[in-house]
């Protein structure tokens, strides 16, 4: 758990590299530890140094670290799982973000779930970037209308789109990060509430990067996982 910490400090740096140490844009960098099958412990760790945002694909595995981690209110849970129509109350009830939402269903429920006492869940739209059949989110070509939708929902706060590379990295597509960019200028442009672009994750920050990334998604490169 000790290289938690460097693996961190060396993260840092490799994002000040990509972006040329331009400070301005790499204040504007947001870092998701993705904390799929991480312990307790090791998430500490990454908040000693600094982590503050972490990212759950398991209903309630997540559930379980929100309510053991509940007394320290810097935290901000996401979760980067698929959303299913029968745990979208509990993602409304748990979670700060939902950053894959795909379909109109998933965001009129967690409309529906998401308390009054609570300040409105912040939401991307998942899109898949390379049309991968094994990959969640909408196609590429149909976000309009399911942007449309989120934008009008009461206990939705409309932030952007989030979107997973192709996993081998010798294969990239470089038109589809193109794509996905443009589509974010698109909604920025639309939407007053939209500022996040989720994409990025161990395999491809420099590319993600390159292509207007504010949120990163980091698992392996923090937990060494």
């Amino acid at each position: 758990m000790k290289n938690i910490k460097n693996n961190i400090q060396n993260l840092k740096k490799k994002i000040q590299y990509s972006l040329k140490n331009n400070d301005s844009l790499i204040k504007k960098i947001k870092i998701i530890a993705a904390s799929k099958n991480q312990s307790v412990e090791k998430i500490q760790m990454a908040l000693s140094s600094g982590i503050y945002e972490f990212g759950e694909n398991y209903i309630q595995e997540g559930i379980k670290k929100i309510k053991q981690l509940k007394q320290n209110n810097k935290i901000i849970w996401h979760f980067i799982g698929k959303v299913q129509s029968k745990k979208t109350k509990l993602v409304a009830q748990y979670f700060d973000w939902c950053q894959t939402i795909d379909r109109e269903k998933i965001a009129i429920l967690l409309n529906k779930y998401r308390t009054n006492k609570k300040l409105p869940i912040n939401v991307l739209i998942q899109i898949n970037i390379s049309k991968e059949k094994n990959k969640n989110g909408i196609d590429i070509e149909n976000y309009h209308n399911l942007a449309n939708v989120v934008s009008k929902m009461p206990h939705l706060n409309f932030r952007g789109i989030m979107a997973m590379p192709n996993n081998k990295i010798e294969t990239t597509n470089y038109n589809d990060y193109k794509n996905i960019q443009n589509i974010f200028n698109i909604l920025k442009k639309q939407y007053k509430s939209v500022d996040t672009l989720s994409l990025g994750t161990s395999i491809d920050i420099k590319s993600a990067l390159i292509y207007n990334s504010n949120m990163i998604r980091i698992g392996k490169n923090i937990f060494n996982c």
